[in-house]
């Protein structure tokens, strides 16, 4: 990775975390997987258009570093961290 490809996931990570702090991305992170690093999210949105809005101002996708695709999910279950 550049030292301009680091700053921009810096930029990511932080856009991350205020969408994270909205309420809107429930859970984000790489992915680690053996043929290429990739990121996932599970956002919790209104609509595609809104979640298309929060995607493309993404830093890293304003700049083509990263691409986004989607697709909706029904909920079977979930539960979120329990208290230690």
């Amino acid at each position: 990775m550049t030292g301009e490809e680091r700053a921009l996931m810096m930029e990511h990570v932080k856009y991350m975390n205020e969408i994270f702090a909205s309420g809107k991305l429930l859970i984000f992170g790489p992915v680690m997987a053996p043929e290429a690093a990739f990121g996932m999210a599970v956002f919790e949105v209104g609509d595609e258009t809104e979640l298309r809005e929060i995607m493309e101002k993404d830093p890293t996708v304003r700049a083509g570093l990263n691409k986004f695709d989607f697709h909706p999910m029904k909920v079977g279950a979930a539960q979120g961290s329990r208290p230690e």
